[in-house]
């Protein structure tokens, strides 16, 4: 399972069994160059919930700033899963 430390945060709504279930994902922008420095856990995250049974139903992104000098941006990918019935 990934570390879900320093870098970013997991965050569930819940632990419960829904029909839909909301996570967040807080990514971190590489300081050199483009993209995200953690695409694996937004992926591990999605792929944890299709083992269960969901699938993904919408996603959004939001810029969360930086957390200081060196640390790069922050970007905040809501995720909204839908169970499979």
């Amino acid at each position: 399972m990934p570390d879900y430390s320093d870098n970013s945060t997991f965050s569930t709504a819940s632990g419960k069994d829904y029909h839909y279930v909301v996570l967040q994902v807080t990514l971190k922008e590489k300081f050199l160059g483009t993209g995200s420095g953690n695409l694996t856990e937004l992926e591990a995250a999605i792929n944890a919930q299709a083992a269960k049974g969901y699938r993904l139903h919408t996603i959004t992104t939001s810029n969360g700033g930086s957390k200081g000098l060196m640390g790069g941006d922050r970007i905040q990918a809501t995720m909204v899963f839908e169970k499979i019935v």
